[in-house]
Order: structure tokens, then sequence, then C-alpha cells
């Protein structure tokens, strides 16, 4: 019988997801992680798997957490306030002072050597999963007639994709809170009606 764990599985895997978030996929090595997650490398291996695997972890909190907004935000009634939810809430998330700027997803995919083509792999299958899941969203407001037939779901769940991978960008570089939100409500000018 193996010995108990000596530390919290979910206090370490938050302070991982703040080093990968930080630090990106590649920026960060096994040291970083058993220091900020106060385990030695054994732990590490026995509790979350490789440094992979306890990305995609990381990933999944991620998702959870801190992306919970872009569920609700499906929700919303019109395909312009989906936009607005989604657009707001990613100039909020990538410039809380909680937590490192810009986006876990972005940061970890910007600088991917050939060796960390599976990293890189899943964090575009993540977003085109969920621009997939905004296009049908907006598939569905334009039959219910909240789209003009001129409108394209597709491309306008790209233009909303495009726009909130470059608010995590421009957070990453010291954008604030504000200069983002002026972004969304000049996207949002330009949104069909």
């Amino acid at each position: 019988m193996g010995r108990p764990r000596e530390f919290c599985v979910d206090g370490a895997l938050d302070r991982a997801l703040q080093v990968f978030w930080r630090r990106g996929f590649e920026g960060t090595s096994l040291t970083d992680l058993t220091e900020a997650m106060g385990i030695t490398r054994p732990s590490l291996y026995a509790a979350y798997g490789n440094k992979e695997e306890l990305f995609r972890k990381a990933l999944d909190l991620y998702d959870e957490t801190y992306l919970a907004f872009t569920r609700d935000a499906l929700k919303e009634p019109t395909a312009r306030a989906v936009a607005e939810c989604l657009l707001r809430g990613f100039a909020d998330i990538a410039t809380d002072t909680g937590h490192p700027p810009g986006c876990l997803g972005t940061n970890g995919a910007l600088a991917c050597s050939a060796a960390a083509e599976p990293i890189r792999e899943e964090l575009v299958k993540r977003r085109a999963a969920y621009e997939a899941a905004l296009r049908r969203r907006l598939e569905k407001a334009k039959a219910a007639g909240d789209l003009p037939d001129t409108a394209h779901p597709g491309d306008l769940a790209r233009y909303i994709m495009t726009l909130t991978q470059g608010m995590a960008v421009m957070a990453s570089s010291g954008a604030t809170r504000k200069s983002l939100q002026h972004v969304a409500e000049i996207a949002l000018e330009a949104w069909p009606s």
C-alpha cells in the first residue's frame, strides 16, 4: 500500500496552472513546477503524469474556472449579447490582476517547438471546438432571424475568436482593461444588425 499524498492535489494543480500561464508550456521547467507546487518530481509524476499531462489538466482547470463565462455567453438570448459577453469577458479575464495577464491557451502556444507539437495541437483543437460551438450558436441566431441574411455565422465566429485571441496577446503585452473594453465596444459597433 502506497503512502498517502502529503499535499493538496487541487491546490498544487492551481499553482501549476499559474506557472504555465505566466511562462507558457515550453518556458516552464519541471523545477519551476515542483517549486511552485511544493512537491517532488516523483510526487508530480505519481499525481499528474508527465509535464504534458499536467499541462492538459491545468487547461481543463482553466476552462472550468476562468473560462466559465464562455459557456454562459452561448446561452445569451441574442447573437449580439453573445458577442458582447465574450468580448467583455475576455477583456476582463485577460487583464485581471489576480493572475498572469493574457490567456493560458494563447500564452502556452505562442512559442512551441517541434518537441511541443502535441501541446500546440491540443490548444488548436480546443480553440477549434470552441469556435465550432460559437458558430453553431450563431447559426441558430440566424435561423431565428436574429442575424441578417447577409451574415455568415462561421465568419462571425472566427471574427470573435480572432479578437479574443488578439486581446489576450495585447494583455500579455501590458494592455489595460479599459483599452481592451474599448476594443470590444468598437467591435460591437460593427456587429451586423
